[in-house]
């Protein structure tokens, strides 16, 4: 990996868990709630959250934009979603849901210089990135931007891992690889345990189906471990979405871009010791 890859790679690292604490945050299943969304579960605020952008998308285009998700799934939640709450109901009460789960993490630090300084970095990346053909990215990126610091970096933080997002799909159908296979194969290569990803809603039978076809491929064992064909594939996803990721990040001078991990550095540290994320995700972070 070039030293630049590998630079887009960390600030990756860095800025995920400051997007990602939405989903888990006991503030956020507050905020879904008061919009009449169910919180015994997850996946209800996660859809609605995260395709609100979108405006009211049916299943077809959340499917599309979402990728690894069971088409199966995303029709339980997509776009029945929309009659409990509107699109735009929901993104006053994402950016609440932000405000007060970053106030609950980090206290008085947001109305610190540091913050501030973090997301003006942060946000001329965000800002700097071609969202062209890239939906999700896009969807946020016109959102208007806030004032406060702290939810102008939770938003630079999406608008960049959302466009990382778009190009990540973009690598994987160049790889040929559908939405299945590209669990199974990440699977293979150990970024999680074959049961993590039961999450995205694919049958036994479509797991075991998509097995099937990339051992025809030659990239899995009879065990379901990668090939070391299966293997430089995913290296090359994996090498393709950092390089399609990189546009943003020519916005800073590189000693902005180091300025910011030491900035972001603390935060990233303070919501991994919160526990509000799972132990094991999908992300495959610090394993390909």
């Amino acid at each position: 990996m070039s030293d630049e890859l590998g630079r887009v790679r960390r600030m990756w690292h860095l800025l995920e868990p400051l997007h990602a604490v939405l989903y888990f945050a006991p503030e956020a299943f507050d905020e879904a709630a008061g919009l009449g969304h169910a919180v015994d579960e997850r996946w209800p605020s996660y859809f609605a959250w995260r395709a609100a952008p979108l405006g009211a998308a049916g299943a077809g285009r959340v499917t599309e934009t979402f990728f690894g998700f069971s088409p199966a799934m995303i029709a339980r939640y997509v776009p029945d979603g929309w009659s409990v709450a509107s699109p735009e109901a929901v993104l006053a009460a994402r950016t609440r849901a932000v405000d007060r789960t970053y106030r609950a993490l980090f206290s008085d630090r947001v109305h610190g210089p540091e913050f501030a300084e973090a997301a003006g970095l942060a946000r001329r990346a965000a800002r700097a990135a071609d969202v062209t053909g890239r939906p999700l990215a896009a969807a946020n990126a016109a959102l208007p931007w806030p004032e406060a610091p702290h939810l102008v970096l939770w938003q630079a933080a999406t608008v960049l891992r959302e466009h990382r997002g778009d190009g990540h799909l973009r690598a994987l159908v160049s790889a040929g690889l559908d939405p299945v296979e590209s669990l199974v194969s990440f699977a293979a290569v150990g970024a999680a345990r074959p049961e993590v990803f039961e999450s995205r809603g694919w049958s036994g039978a479509e797991w075991s189906a998509a097995r099937e076809r990339l051992l025809e491929r030659g990239l899995l064992e009879e065990d379901g471990t990668a090939t070391d064909a299966g293997r430089a594939l995913r290296a090359e996803v994996e090498r393709r979405t950092d390089e399609l990721a990189t546009d943003p990040w020519s916005a800073l001078e590189p000693a902005e871009q180091e300025r910011l991990v030491e900035l972001l550095g603390p935060l990233w540290v303070e919501v991994l010791s919160s526990r509000l994320l799972p132990s094991e995700t999908m992300l495959g972070i610090g394993k390909v």
